[in-house]
């Protein structure tokens, strides 16, 4: 098994951790991470554009000059694509751009970026991350002296609302629940803050 060191709130290494290499050392498999973001950005589009086409623009129902003799060149319609305020050619619709994937290739994905973050020494554990109050102040000096920037931050979900709204103003950083994060946020963020209970939470849900 792999190992981390393990920081507490001000920064200092009190110890180390094993982790599962069965999840935090697989081979990264960056075609499947891939995948898994376009997904998750395709799944969030809304697919609601619209314009209309010729057929759809109204008035236009008089061909606007006879077919001869004027010197201009034929038109049959004012609302043609070549008119002002006619319509649209190949004008987009509502569609659906969502897709998926299969279990495996999920899991292979979200494995894949945590096990990047390990090899790129991204990938810092706390001992625990709670606190009595909300304070944005005091999130910001946990991470100073972790010397984290930008950072997704991955909790337990159990009882952590005042880290949650503390880091909720800090640019660049996100906080997640262990069973929330997701390749596309691990990649976005330069570095991984994850607490000990977290890990044990992942390990069982993935190993």
């Amino acid at each position: 098994m792999a190992n981390v060191s393990v920081y507490n709130m001000e920064g200092s290494e009190v110890g180390k951790m094993d982790i599962n290499d069965s999840i935090f050392a697989v081979n990264v498999n960056e075609h499947l991470m891939h995948k898994a973001v376009v997904l998750q950005l395709a799944n969030k589009r809304q697919g609601t554009q619209k314009a209309k086409t010729r057929s759809e623009v109204r008035g236009g129902g008089k061909k606007p000059w006879r077919q001869k003799g004027t010197g201009h060149a034929r038109q049959g319609s004012i609302r043609a694509p070549q008119w002002t305020g006619g319509g649209v050619v190949f004008a987009p619709t509502p569609r659906d751009y969502s897709f998926k994937m299969n279990k495996k290739e999920k899991v292979g994905a979200l494995k894949s970026a945590l096990s990047s973050r390990v090899n790129e020494e991204k990938f810092l554990v706390m001992d625990s991350l709670k606190f009595d109050e909300i304070k944005t102040k005091k999130m910001v000096g946990v991470l100073d002296a972790l010397k984290v920037r930008k950072a997704l931050v991955i909790l337990d979900g159990e009882d952590n609302q005042n880290v949650e709204l503390s880091a909720r103003n800090i640019a660049g950083v996100r906080v997640v629940p262990f069973n929330a994060i997701s390749v596309y946020d691990i990649l976005k963020y330069e570095t991984v803050v994850i607490t000990k209970s977290a890990v044990s939470k992942i390990e069982e849900v993935y190993a």
